[in-house]
């Protein structure tokens, strides 16, 4: 069932406020909270009359509290979603990653009536995975590389954990590499694709860490809206990946860079980062099956979208 008022957080940020726009298309209230640390009002079609845009924190729990107030759902997207910010400052990116989750999360068992509970996650929980395509069927065993992928794991962890004691069921989404507008190319936190992107239309070089040989599963932001919007309508519990199946390397990514741009890239080539995974795409079946979720906007469609 489609719910009819659904709380945000973190809406006005790039996944955010692309769900936003879906929801407000298929004529849903929604209700925004963002704190504004990454996310921009910009992005938000404020004069919409289905949408209420609160600024606050998901640290905030008696706000968050008053807000599930008439909401029949909520799409937790609030996050620190960095791995070297969350390297640089392990205190905070919890405070926020594991500690606001497990607030929303209370609210929601809190309130007493069937709410629907879809959170974010990231590919980041499989570490470097032994195993490819990273499987959402089986038990997690990669180490993990960077707090951010830690305190994923944790939410997950909680989740699961609050339906078994308190039957508050929940969906987590472990989005792989989402790409596309919005990702703004100036943070240095920001998507590899954004920010390559970015140089390349200056005519700057484009640095790659390692060989570029690493391989990621790309998604454009537009599916990834999508499938929020599915998960939101079902009534699935656990947790799903979200991606495409394929795996690209970033020599892969710059030629599709250079085929929507024309021409050539600069490249320069420094050691591989900290906390970095060499290789990662994931197996897609389950959320198909369980919420009819596949891609369908290419690598090198998006890259010409994004381009034009």
């Amino acid at each position: 069932m489609k719910p009819a008022r659904i709380l945000v957080t973190g809406g006005a940020g790039f996944i955010g406020s692309h769900t936003v726009d879906a929801l407000l298309r298929e004529n849903r209230e929604v209700v925004v909270l963002d704190n504004l640390f990454s996310g921009r009002l910009n992005n938000l079609d404020l004069a919409h009359p289905n949408l209420e845009f609160v600024e606050g924190d998901v640290l905030e729990y008696p706000l968050l509290v008053d807000l599930l107030t008439g909401c029949d759902a909520v799409l937790h997207l609030a996050a620190i979603a960095s791995v070297p910010l969350s390297i640089e400052k392990p205190i905070y990116s919890f405070q926020v990653n594991t500690q606001g989750f497990l607030h929303v999360l209370q609210a929601v068992y809190e309130a007493k009536r069937p709410i629907r509970l879809v959170y974010a996650s990231s590919a980041a929980v499989y570490g470097e995975a032994a195993v490819l395509p990273c499987l959402d069927t089986k038990p997690l065993d990669g180490v993990v590389l960077s707090p951010y992928a830690l305190q994923k794991r944790h939410i997950e962890q909680y989740a699961d954990l609050y339906q078994r004691l308190h039957g508050t069921k929940s969906l987590g989404l472990r989005y792989f590499n989402v790409y596309g507008e919005r990702q703004d190319p100036a943070s240095p936190y920001s998507g590899v694709i954004s920010r390559f992107l970015s140089l390349y239309q200056q005519d700057k070089a484009l640095t790659i860490f390692g060989d570029g040989q690493q391989s990621r599963d790309f998604i454009h932001v537009q599916d990834v809206a999508r499938a929020n919007c599915l998960a939101l309508q079902s009534d699935y519990a656990g947790q799903l990946n979200i991606a495409t199946g394929q795996s690209e390397t970033l020599l892969d990514l710059i030629q599709s860079i250079e085929a929507a741009g024309g021409r050539r890239a600069n490249l320069t080539f420094a050691p591989a980062s900290a906390g970095d995974i060499q290789s990662s795409y994931a197996a897609t079946q389950l959320a198909l099956q369980q919420i009819d979720f596949c891609y369908t906007i290419a690598l090198g469609q998006g890259m010409r979208r994004m381009v034009s």
